[in-house]
C-alpha cells in the first residue's frame, strides 16, 4: 500500500456488530491499517455509537433526504472521497447502490452476506434456508460488484442446520462466524494480497475458487 498506513473506511446501516470485529483487529494490530471513518445511512444505528467509542469520525448520509439513489451515492462518494480510502467495507450497510458508485470503487469494496452465495441472494436468508431444508448454511465475504450479491467470492465460513434451529439462533451462529472471517480478508487485501481480476478473486496470485475458501480454522487462513 504505497508506504501511507492504509486507510478503511466503513459503511454501516444498523448495530455494526461486524464493524465492532475490524476494531478489535485493528486495535490488536492484526489488520495494518486504520479505520478512519465510519457512515451511516441511519442517524439511530448503534454501530456509530461504537465508533465513536473508539475514537473514529462519523457521518450520517440519510438516504431520505435525497430525491434519487444517484443524488445519495454521490453524495457518499464525496464524504468517503475525502478520507481517500485504500478499502470500503460494507458492514450491514443495507443500501442497494449504484453502477457509478460500484464502479467508483471498483476492486476495493468488500462485502459480507450471510448465505453461502451464490445461494439466497437478497434478504431473509436464514429462514429461507430453514424453509428449504438445507443441511447447513453460512457467510460469505465478497467483492462488490454492479450486481447484487454477485461479485468474486473471497472466503466463506459454514455451519450445520440443526434440527432445533430457528432463524434467530442460525444467525447468531452465522454472526460469530461473520467476526472470524471479515477482518481475515480485510487483512488479505490491505496486506497486497488479495486482488480482484475479470476471472474473479485472487490471493497470493493465485485466483480462488467460484465459492471462495472456506474456512477450516482462523489459524489456516492467516
Amino acid at each position: 500500500m504505497d508506504g501511507k498506513e492504509p486507510v478503511i473506511v466503513v459503511l454501516i446501516s444498523g448495530n455494526g456488530s461486524n464493524l465492532q470485529a475490524l476494531i478489535d483487529a485493528v486495535a490488536k494490530e492484526e489488520i495494518p491499517g486504520r479505520i478512519q471513518a465510519v457512515i451511516s445511512n441511519k442517524a439511530n444505528a448503534f454501530g456509530l455509537q461504537r465508533a465513536q467509542m473508539a475514537n473514529i469520525e462519523t457521518h450520517v448520509v440519510d438516504h431520505r433526504h435525497y430525491d434519487t439513489r444517484e443524488a445519495f451515492d454521490a453524495e457518499l462518494i464525496r464524504q468517503i472521497d475525502q478520507y481517500q480510502p485504500d478499502i470500503v467495507v460494507l458492514a450491514g450497510f443495507m443500501r442497494i447502490l449504484t453502477a457509478d458508485f460500484v464502479q467508483h470503487y471498483e476492486g476495493r469494496m468488500l462485502n459480507i452476506h450471510p448465505s453461502l452465495l451464490p445461494k439466497y441472494q437478497g434478504l431473509n436468508t436464514h429462514q429461507r434456508v430453514l424453509d428449504a431444508g438445507d443441511a447447513e448454511h453460512g457467510v460469505t465475504v465478497h467483492f462488490v460488484t454492479t450486481e447484487l450479491d454477485s461479485g468474486p467470492n473471497i472466503i466463506q465460513a459454514r455451519v450445520p442446520v440443526l434440527k432445533q434451529d430457528s432463524a434467530e439462533t442460525l444467525a447468531q451462529r452465522i454472526q460469530q462466524q461473520e467476526h472470524i472471517i471479515y477482518p481475515i480478508a480485510v487483512k488479505w487485501f490491505i496486506d497486497g494480497r488479495l486482488t480482484m481480476t475479470e476471472h474473479g478473486a485472487s490471493l497470493d496470485n493465485n485466483l480462488l475458487p467460484k465459492s471462495g475458501l472456506t474456512l477450516d480454522s482462523p489459524q489456516t487462513l492467516h
